[in-house]
C-alpha cells in the first residue's frame, strides 16, 4: 500500500488565509528568513525549523498580508 502523508496545517486552509499559493510561498519564505536571521543575531537555537514556525504563524493568524494600493 502507498502511504499518504497528511499535511498539517492543511494547504487549502493556508491558501484560504492568504489568497493564493504564490502569496503564501512568498510570505512564508520572507518570514522564515526573518526568523532565522533574528535567531542567528541573538545566538538562539531554534526548536523548530523557521519555515515550520512561519507556517504556524500564518495558520494561527499571527502573520497576515497587508493589502496595499498600487
Amino acid at each position: 500500500m502507498e502511504s499518504v502523508m497528511m499535511l498539517y496545517p492543511p494547504m487549502a486552509s493556508l491558501v484560504d488565509k492568504v489568497g493564493s499559493r504564490y502569496l503564501l510561498v512568498n510570505l512564508v519564505a520572507r518570514r522564515a528568513r526573518q526568523i532565522a536571521n533574528d535567531a542567528e543575531e541573538n545566538g538562539e537555537i531554534l526548536d523548530k525549523k523557521p519555515v515550520s514556525m512561519a507556517i504556524d504563524e500564518v495558520y494561527s493568524g499571527k502573520l497576515t498580508l497587508e493589502k496595499t494600493d498600487d
